[in-house]
């Protein structure tokens, strides 16, 4: 099952905000459309937004076609439309500035570009896997800290097949591992306001048939410095040059207990979430969602009427807490001194 899709004409996805009660599919017609299904997280995860704004491009193009418009200005426009409504997620902008950049060559040629985006991202993601589930491996090996033919690993959020086209990251390296046969369990924290671990995360797992538990988020640091998780694994929603990490809120703590535990901690993402123009994580914008997501859960108020709240949706795991960044072509080591842009993308293993 993709998570989303091009069916020739409009933009086909996975409602998220339903899973894991309900599996429904929204055909999307229009950019305003698109964008709403961005905002509201029906769509969401770092590739797949990559994926979801060179689409949305393709849908601009394709409705402006028909309607006789102006194909440049109504694509510009869309980019721009698109591109407000997660500043976070750099993979947003990459896919819409990806197939802009094909508007001179004409609307099947801008179709073709945010089509590819679609297998390319399932084989980046499958080698990210790959890789990572061998690093793994190797990393709990060479630290003595536990079986590396029986992991326990943690993850938070949700850097799977939904968040993907079909693979995912964090959870493609969980899936590469399964099939090395060298996973027990994974602990996925439920990932407070909008609980992406408990719903989407845990309905993965459950298809995968990987025996996991959810824990709730505070409970992580716990879990991890009691000496019961072998290996954190999380993904990205922008690497700064510098090696700096955006992840959901709440992955920088689990970032300080792996640390203390002495534990691997590793960040799988594709080399579209690397952004060398972005210096250190401190000028990677962050997004703050809506204050009801914290103050209401399933449409009830859980808090008295006057409460405020912040919500922030990421925060920010500095480099020198980070044991390794998967991408589909490299492994970078920040534990080891390593930025971005001092190891080769060429890297073949």
């Amino acid at each position: 099952m993709r998570t989303i899709d091009w069916d020739g004409s409009d933009v086909v996805i996975i409602d998220q905000t339903l899973l894991p009660h309900r599996e429904v599919i929204l055909r999307l017609h229009e950019v305003d459309d698109l964008a709403e299904a961005i905002s509201m997280l029906r769509v969401r995860g770092a590739m797949a937004l990559g994926v979801a704004g060179g689409l949305g491009i393709a849908l601009a193009v394709t409705r402006a076609k028909e309607r006789g418009h102006d194909m440049v200005t109504t694509a510009t426009e869309a980019g721009a439309r698109l591109a407000a409504t997660r500043p976070t997620a750099v993979n947003l902008s990459w896919g819409i500035n990806l197939v802009l950049g094909q508007l001179d060559a004409g609307h099947a040629a801008v179709v073709a570009c945010a089509n590819g985006l679609l297998q390319a991202d399932i084989d980046a993601n499958r080698r990210v896997g790959e890789r990572g589930a061998r690093l793994i491996a190797d990393l709990v090996r060479q630290s003595g800290t536990g079986d590396p033919d029986h992991l326990r690993m943690m993850t938070h959020c949700n850097a799977g097949g939904l968040a993907g086209v079909e693979w995912g990251t964090a959870l493609g390296v969980v899936r590469a591992a399964k099939e090395r046969g060298i996973v027990d369990e994974v602990f996925s924290c439920e990932t407070r306001p909008l609980l992406q671990g408990a719903r989407l995360t845990a309905w993965e797992l459950d298809r995968m048939g990987v025996p996991y538990r959810l824990l709730t988020d505070s409970a992580g640091p716990v879990l991890v410095t009691s000496g019961k998780v072998d290996v954190v694994v999380v993904g990205a929603d922008r690497i700064a040059a510098n090696g700096d990490t955006a992840n959901k809120v709440g992955t920088f703590s689990h970032a300080l207990a792996a640390q203390r535990a002495g534990i691997p901690f590793i960040v799988a993402a594709p080399e579209a979430t690397i952004d060398l123009g972005t210096p250190t994580g401190a000028d990677i914008p962050i997004e703050e969602r809506a204050e009801l997501e914290v103050l209401e859960y399933g449409g009830q108020r859980i808090s008295p009427d006057g409460a405020r709240a912040w919500n922030p949706a990421f925060d920010v795991t500095p480099a020198d807490l980070i044991t390794a960044i998967v991408t589909e072509r490299r492994t970078i080591r920040p534990d080891q001194g390593q930025k971005p842009s001092d190891v080769d993308t060429d890297e073949v293993s």
